[in-house]
Protein backbone atom coordinates (compact mmCIF):
# COMPACT_ATOMS: atom_id res chain seq x y z
CA UNK A 1 0.00 0.00 0.00
CA UNK A 2 1.42 3.23 -0.87
CA UNK A 3 2.47 5.92 1.70
CA UNK A 4 -0.18 8.93 1.32
CA UNK A 5 1.62 11.88 0.38
CA UNK A 6 2.25 14.97 2.33
CA UNK A 7 2.10 19.00 0.59
CA UNK A 8 3.20 21.71 2.06
CA UNK A 9 0.62 24.48 0.57
CA UNK A 10 2.20 28.17 0.38
CA UNK A 11 -0.32 31.00 -0.15
CA UNK A 12 1.59 33.87 -1.64
CA UNK A 13 -1.03 35.78 0.03
CA UNK A 14 -1.43 37.02 3.64
CA UNK A 15 -5.04 38.12 3.41
CA UNK A 16 -6.95 35.82 6.13
CA UNK A 17 -9.52 35.91 2.93
CA UNK A 18 -7.69 35.47 -0.01
CA UNK A 19 -8.61 34.16 -3.15
CA UNK A 20 -5.19 32.06 -3.15
CA UNK A 21 -5.78 30.60 0.04
CA UNK A 22 -9.21 29.78 -1.43
CA UNK A 23 -7.74 28.16 -4.32
CA UNK A 24 -5.86 25.89 -2.01
CA UNK A 25 -9.33 24.87 -0.01
CA UNK A 26 -10.19 23.72 -3.46
CA UNK A 27 -7.60 21.81 -4.62
CA UNK A 28 -7.30 20.53 -0.76
CA UNK A 29 -10.55 19.02 -1.62
CA UNK A 30 -10.45 17.79 -4.82
CA UNK A 31 -7.22 15.77 -3.70
CA UNK A 32 -8.39 14.59 -0.48
CA UNK A 33 -8.27 10.89 -1.80
CA UNK A 34 -4.48 11.25 -3.07
CA UNK A 35 -2.58 13.31 -0.80
CA UNK A 36 -2.80 15.13 2.60
CA UNK A 37 -2.18 19.25 1.87
CA UNK A 38 -1.44 21.39 4.88
CA UNK A 39 -1.08 25.43 4.87
CA UNK A 40 1.91 26.99 6.01
CA UNK A 41 0.93 29.56 8.41
CA UNK A 42 4.05 31.32 8.97
CA UNK A 43 4.74 33.90 5.93
CA UNK A 44 4.21 36.62 7.87
CA UNK A 45 6.36 35.37 10.88
CA UNK A 46 9.58 35.17 8.28
CA UNK A 47 12.25 37.75 9.28
CA UNK A 48 13.43 40.07 5.88
CA UNK A 49 15.76 37.51 3.87
CA UNK A 50 19.89 38.32 5.41
CA UNK A 51 22.62 36.72 4.45
CA UNK A 52 24.61 37.27 8.01
CA UNK A 53 21.28 35.42 9.94
CA UNK A 54 21.38 32.72 7.62
CA UNK A 55 23.97 30.62 9.56
CA UNK A 56 23.90 27.09 11.31
CA UNK A 57 21.54 28.26 13.83
CA UNK A 58 19.33 30.96 11.94
CA UNK A 59 15.63 32.66 13.70
CA UNK A 60 13.56 29.86 14.71
CA UNK A 61 10.90 31.24 12.12
CA UNK A 62 13.07 30.14 9.25
CA UNK A 63 14.54 26.72 11.38
CA UNK A 64 10.17 25.86 11.15
CA UNK A 65 10.02 26.49 7.53
CA UNK A 66 12.94 24.62 6.54
CA UNK A 67 11.83 21.50 8.81
CA UNK A 68 8.05 21.66 7.43
CA UNK A 69 10.15 22.05 3.67
CA UNK A 70 12.14 19.62 4.17
CA UNK A 71 9.42 17.30 5.71
CA UNK A 72 6.93 17.48 2.83
CA UNK A 73 6.87 15.27 -0.25
CA UNK A 74 6.17 18.36 -2.64
CA UNK A 75 4.87 21.62 -2.39
CA UNK A 76 1.86 23.38 -3.53
CA UNK A 77 2.42 27.27 -4.24
CA UNK A 78 -0.49 29.19 -5.14
CA UNK A 79 -0.06 33.55 -4.85
CA UNK A 80 -1.12 36.74 -6.47
CA UNK A 81 0.50 39.12 -8.36
CA UNK A 82 1.56 42.37 -6.68
CA UNK A 83 2.64 45.42 -8.70
CA UNK A 84 3.39 43.09 -11.87
CA UNK A 85 5.83 40.42 -9.35
CA UNK A 86 5.57 38.15 -6.66
CA UNK A 87 4.49 39.54 -3.26
CA UNK A 88 7.61 40.26 -1.15
CA UNK A 89 6.36 37.82 1.16
CA UNK A 90 6.57 34.92 -0.63
CA UNK A 91 9.93 36.10 -2.48
CA UNK A 92 11.77 36.57 0.98
CA UNK A 93 10.39 32.81 2.56
CA UNK A 94 11.80 31.41 -1.44
CA UNK A 95 15.16 33.43 -0.81
CA UNK A 96 15.46 31.69 2.89
CA UNK A 97 15.24 28.20 1.36
CA UNK A 98 18.39 28.97 -1.07
CA UNK A 99 21.98 27.50 1.38
CA UNK A 100 19.46 25.17 2.82
CA UNK A 101 18.48 23.71 -0.71
CA UNK A 102 14.76 23.26 0.70
CA UNK A 103 13.40 23.28 -2.86
CA UNK A 104 16.37 21.02 -4.77
CA UNK A 105 14.64 18.22 -6.87
CA UNK A 106 11.18 19.02 -4.80
CA UNK A 107 7.98 18.24 -6.57
CA UNK A 108 6.40 22.03 -7.14
CA UNK A 109 3.00 22.88 -8.25
CA UNK A 110 3.10 26.60 -8.83
CA UNK A 111 -0.41 28.79 -9.53
CA UNK A 112 -0.60 32.33 -10.11
CA UNK A 113 -4.15 33.17 -9.36
CA UNK A 114 -4.89 37.35 -9.83
CA UNK A 115 -6.56 39.61 -12.18
CA UNK A 116 -3.80 39.10 -14.23
CA UNK A 117 -0.95 37.36 -13.04
CA UNK A 118 1.37 36.79 -16.06
CA UNK A 119 4.34 38.89 -14.42
CA UNK A 120 4.12 37.11 -11.19
CA UNK A 121 3.48 33.74 -12.65
CA UNK A 122 6.98 34.40 -14.87
CA UNK A 123 8.97 35.62 -11.75
CA UNK A 124 7.64 32.76 -9.28
CA UNK A 125 8.93 30.13 -12.22
CA UNK A 126 11.96 31.86 -12.82
CA UNK A 127 12.70 31.91 -9.32
CA UNK A 128 11.69 28.29 -8.75
CA UNK A 129 13.87 26.89 -11.85
CA UNK A 130 16.64 28.78 -10.00
CA UNK A 131 16.36 27.05 -6.39
CA UNK A 132 16.08 23.90 -8.25
CA UNK A 133 12.81 22.70 -7.71
CA UNK A 134 10.92 20.06 -9.60
CA UNK A 135 8.04 22.27 -11.28
CA UNK A 136 6.95 20.25 -15.17
CA UNK A 137 4.53 22.15 -17.49
CA UNK A 138 1.61 19.96 -16.03
CA UNK A 139 2.46 21.52 -12.55
CA UNK A 140 2.85 25.38 -13.93
CA UNK A 141 -1.00 27.32 -13.85
CA UNK A 142 -2.14 30.58 -14.60
CA UNK A 143 -5.34 31.61 -13.28
CA UNK A 144 -6.56 35.33 -14.60
CA UNK A 145 -9.48 36.58 -12.95
CA UNK A 146 -9.36 34.39 -10.48
CA UNK A 147 -12.03 35.14 -7.87
CA UNK A 148 -14.32 34.94 -10.62
CA UNK A 149 -13.97 31.48 -10.43
CA UNK A 150 -14.64 30.36 -7.46
CA UNK A 151 -18.32 30.01 -5.69
CA UNK A 152 -18.62 30.67 -1.80
CA UNK A 153 -17.99 27.50 -0.88
CA UNK A 154 -14.47 27.52 -2.62
CA UNK A 155 -15.47 25.26 -5.63
CA UNK A 156 -13.88 25.49 -9.17
CA UNK A 157 -17.09 26.97 -11.41
CA UNK A 158 -15.01 27.02 -14.68
CA UNK A 159 -15.01 23.79 -16.26
CA UNK A 160 -11.46 24.26 -18.20
CA UNK A 161 -9.83 25.38 -14.87
CA UNK A 162 -11.31 22.29 -13.24
CA UNK A 163 -9.76 19.96 -15.94
CA UNK A 164 -6.15 21.59 -15.36
CA UNK A 165 -6.49 21.35 -11.71
CA UNK A 166 -7.30 17.64 -11.99
CA UNK A 167 -4.30 17.82 -14.56
CA UNK A 168 -2.55 19.36 -11.94
CA UNK A 169 -3.26 17.04 -8.93
CA UNK A 170 -1.84 13.87 -10.90
CA UNK A 171 0.96 15.64 -12.08
CA UNK A 172 1.98 16.52 -8.45
CA UNK A 173 0.74 12.93 -7.04
CA UNK A 174 2.75 11.10 -10.00
CA UNK A 175 5.97 13.21 -9.54
CA UNK A 176 6.11 12.52 -5.64
CA UNK A 177 5.60 8.90 -6.50
CA UNK A 178 8.01 9.03 -8.74
CA UNK A 179 10.51 10.42 -6.34
CA UNK A 180 10.08 9.13 -3.23
CA UNK A 181 9.78 5.37 -5.38
CA UNK A 182 6.16 5.21 -4.75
Amino acid sequence: MRRRKNVLAICGSTRERSTNLNFIKAITELAADRMDIHVYTGLSDLPHFNPDLDTEAPPAAVTAFREQLKAADGVLICTPEYAMGLPGTLKNALDWTVSSSGFSNKPVAAITASTSGQKAHESLLGTLTVIEARVDEPMQLLVSFAATKLDKENHITDPWLSHKVEQLIVALAGMMDESVGG
